[in-house]
């Protein structure tokens, strides 16, 4: 998700500005530690090994919410990767331009004491906590390279839609089939407790193998809990299919319609064949 316009005041061409960690509240870095603290008591055996590894590798609850130029002292070692902070969403070139640089965006911002269990914008626990984990890992991190080398050529296509699927069913809600069973890796799961049992546990969502154009002709919600979670068998399947030129893929995806978020397609996979109760019955807003 972004925005389009001129970087607001205070911020770069590039749209980062200053973390400006001093400034943190005591009651803003308690909202952290409660919400690393529920999320690390659920994760094992839920999240795939290569985040929970990163989460140590980065010590992440250290004093409340993190400093990124200190977590970016071991992220670049392993990765090359390094946390930037930025006033909020930011425009879709700005954003691809920083991924493929090996710079994560990221709001230095953090909910309030009320907001635990959902909001709308992404903050500083959905980002550094759900996302930056997995840059620890050699593999993903060049899979979301690719993926912004990838996203400043879609722009010059007109097919960023497809190209946002694919971030939206991999990096934010994403799954993985590992021999103990399926795992989440996804940052959008990782950081919500509620997300972290549905994704997994409920009947209602399918839950389907990744296949790339697959993933690209269907629609996602951004509003509540998934209906479909995509499972790749691996990551470094996923860097592979991302480092193929997609030129022929979005020749064929002109012509092709949506698979609608709730169907199953020819072809598919299975792993669970969802009831869709949950979204049958209305739904409610998801935790982040």
């Amino acid at each position: 998700m972004s925005i389009d316009g001129a970087p607001p005041p205070g911020a770069r061409a590039d749209w980062t500005i200053d973390q400006d960690w001093a400034s943190y509240t005591q009651a803003e870095h308690d909202v952290w530690v409660t919400l690393y603290q529920r999320q690390v008591e659920m994760l094992p055996g839920r999240a795939c090994d290569a985040f929970l590894r990163g989460l140590d590798a980065l010590d992440l609850h250290r004093g409340g919410i993190p400093e990124f130029d200190r977590i970016n002292v071991e992220l670049r070692k392993l990765t090359g990767w390094s946390v930037v902070a930025v006033p909020g969403l930011v425009p879709d070139e700005v954003f691809f331009d920083h991924l493929a640089n090996r710079r994560f965006p990221a709001g230095r911002f953090i909910r309030k004491p009320q907001e635990l269990d959902y909001l709308q914008e992404p903050d500083v626990f959905h980002d550094v906590f759900g996302h930056v984990p997995m840059l620890t890992d050699p593999t993903f991190a060049d899979y979301m390279q690719a993926y912004g080398e990838g996203g400043l050529k879609a722009l010059g296509r007109g097919q960023l839609h497809n190209l946002a699927r694919l971030y939206w069913y991999t990096v934010e809600f994403g799954l993985m089939e590992t021999p103990e069973g399926l795992r989440i890796y996804g940052a959008g799961i990782v950081s919500s407790h509620a997300e972290s049992i549905f994704a997994l546990d409920d009947p209602s969502p399918n839950r389907i193998g990744f296949d790339l154009e697959r993933v690209m002709r269907t629609p996602y919600r951004i509003d509540d809990f998934q209906q479909v979670y995509f499972v790749i068998p691996s990551l470094k399947a996923l860097r592979e299919t991302t480092l193929a030129d997609f030129t022929a893929v979005y020749a064929r995806l002109d012509g092709a319609p949506d698979i609608t978020i709730d169907a199953m397609a020819p072809g598919d996979r299975i792993f669970t064949c969802g009831t869709q109760a949950y979204a049958t019955a209305g739904g409610r807003l998801a935790a982040v």
